[in-house]
């Protein structure tokens, strides 16, 4: 019988996956529902050590004996510092110790609280790995301890063996020992270059077998050829289908940008629930694509392969089941040649998707933020530079097509709004090609300095979305009441003109379609005297809506939708705005 704590459940259960079964055990009453777990279960080998120094140390000599890692386990405060010696010990000789601090209520740390001391990091640089673990109260705290153990556990031998530390908080002491059987835990594999052909070979014959693999492209600023053709290959020889963004700067065979139609606001969880794939393979950096939200609903219901140059865990999608440490091109083609040149790829999966895609329908839009991006990103020219600003810039631009060899960039790294303009100005600067940046107000006010940069080249084309606020927050329904405009939106009457002229650009600006449309055809000149700088006034409440209308108008157009398109149309027009939620709510019943 185990413990009732699930996060000693997760550890006990994630132990025996990784065939860990020395535990050297020192007394204490934190630690007793790990104890008598172990104990009780023959799987494990237990040791009793009263000492917590000697305790470490024997286990340091028992490891090193048997080649394999073992586990340490106390109770928490000072006994957890008496590990201090040993840990060092371990971390220079490179042995494989788990060391297992139990800890106390987080709330209470430094609150006077009975044998409680900070634990958390106390190793500091003397082990591989520390994490501290999350109270366990839903299915979400189950995933990321399961995660954090898993990170411990997969440092004892990467880049060399050595400690790992995990500290164990619990709000509760619990003395309770009736759980029959273990959670269902996963072990995430790390697969390197170098290990075993074999490993990777049952690798190549679990893609063989499935019907659904989808590649999820992240963001990448540089893309070889060589890369695009071994993807290509990977397309035709498995049931593959790509998912990309244009951050991604992947053009290729079974490439799909899915950023409208497997979002959450387009389609719901039963309609993807149709199209999940069995294997989810990612590589690159972040997303923006709100498929990744999707597949997070269906969590564990599917395979994550993760490549990561640096071996690094990364549980995007929340259901991670191997890393391979190694570059995206070596994955691709290790797996291209070590199957038959015939073509295993039937297409059904990857048609799936495309079916659901070419359903999607691109309303017209009315003078918006939409409407003006628009019309300037799917007329910028073959082999020319896009930064986006984060959010609707980059939102709205995955809507609509692009023309080939557009290098894209964004900075969704951190995600922050306050160095756009700069990075932007940066790459323009090495860019022979023109340059265009898309970015809303206040991004451009936070970063408005960079203007006057000395190395701002006559490629450069900045638009500027200037909707007086920031309409993300009425997009995800922020807004509270007027308020909110002052707090949250930032809502504010700020012009860029000054600024732009004193620095020399070309001010250019629309507050309507017909101003909008004469100044587009300046903007997206070739060759200019000076850079460009085009305003564009609209309003972020309106721009905000007509996103979420999009979701709704690029729908399939059955009869309740567009009853329900109809009836807010009429209601917007005939009534206004007050009353047509009324209008609106009776349609959809």
């Amino acid at each position: 019988m185990y413990t009732e704590l699930k996060v000693y459940q997760i550890i006990i259960a994630l132990l025996k996956k990784y065939n860990i079964r020395h535990c050297v055990l020192s007394a204490g009453s934190r630690n007793v529902p790990f104890v008598h777990s172990v104990e009780e279960d023959p799987f494990f080998h237990c040791y009793s050590v009263v000492d917590e120094r000697s305790a470490g140390y024997f286990a340091l000599g028992l490891a090193q004996q048997i080649q394999e890692p073992v586990v340490i386990s106390c109770t928490s405060s000072t006994a957890t510092c008496n590990y201090w010696p040993p840990v060092a010990e371990a971390y220079y000789q490179g042995v494989p110790l788990v060391v297992l601090t139990s800890d106390r209520d987080p709330a209470m740390l430094g609150q006077w609280e009975d044998q409680m001391i900070d634990q958390v990091g106390m190793f500091d640089r003397h082990v591989k790995k520390s994490v501290n673990l999350p109270e366990i109260d839903n299915r979400e705290d189950f995933i990321f301890c399961q995660r954090l153990v898993n990170e411990a556990l997969l440092e004892l031998d990467h880049h060399g063996t050595g400690p790992v530390h995990i500290n164990v908080p619990m709000r509760y002491y619990n003395r309770s020992f009736n759980c029959k059987v273990l959670p269902e835990v996963t072990r995430v594999e790390r697969l390197g270059a170098f290990d075993d052909d074999c490993l990777w070979q049952q690798k190549v014959e679990k893609l063989r077998q499935s019907k659904r693999i989808l590649v999820t492209c992240g963001q990448s600023s540089f893309i070889s050829d060589d890369f695009k053709e071994q993807l290509n290959l990977f397309f035709r020889k498995f049931n593959t289908s790509i998912s990309v963004e244009y951050m991604a700067n992947m053009e290729c065979d079974g490439i799909l940008n899915t950023s409208v139609c497997l979002d959450n606001r387009y389609i719901a969880d039963h309609q993807f629930e149709k199209m999940l794939p069995e294997i989810v393979i990612s590589y690159g950096g972040n997303i923006m694509q709100g498929v990744k939200e999707l597949l997070r609903h269906f969590a564990g219901r599917f395979e994550h392969w993760s490549i990561q140059e640096d071996g690094h865990i990364v549980d995007m999608y929340k259901s991670l089941t191997t890393i391979f440490e190694c570059p995206p091109i070596y994955f691709f083609h290790y797996f291209n040649t070590h199957i038959s040149d015939g073509n295993l790829n039937d297409m059904q999966y990857h048609n799936l998707l495309v079916q659901h895609l070419e359903r999607v329908t691109i309303p017209d839009f009315e003078y918006s933020n939409i409407y003006a991006i628009q019309k300037v990103v799917e007329n910028i020219p073959s082999d020319s530079l896009l930064h986006l600003s984060i959010n609707s810039s980059i939102r709205i631009t995955n809507f609509f097509k692009i023309q080939p060899s557009v290098k894209i960039y964004a900075n969704i790294g951190t995600h922050g709004i306050d160095g756009c303009l700069s990075s932007f100005l940066g790459q323009a600067s090495a860019n022979e090609n023109l340059s265009f940046l898309v970015i809303g107000d206040l991004a451009l006010f936070y970063d408005m300095n960079a203007l006057r940069l000395r190395h701002i080249r006559k490629n450069v084309r900045i638009l500027m979305i200037n909707n007086y606020g920031g309409e993300e927050f009425y997009y995800n329904r922020m807004w509270q009441n007027n308020n909110s405009d002052l707090h949250t939106t930032a809502r504010h009457n700020t012009k860029a003109k000054g600024w732009v002229c004193e620095n020399d650009f070309i001010y250019l600006t629309a507050t309507d379609q017909a101003s909008f449309d004469e100044a587009f055809k300046q903007f997206m000149v070739k060759e200019s005297e000076r850079p460009i700088f085009f305003e564009v006034f609209t309003e972020m409440k309106t721009d905000a809506d007509a996103i979420s209308d999009f979701y709704e108008l690029s729908r399939p157009k059955d009869l309740k939708s567009e009853l329900l398109r109809k009836g807010k149309e009429f209601a917007k027009t005939v009534i206004g705005q007050q009353k047509a939620q009324q209008i609106i709510n009776i349609l959809k019943k």
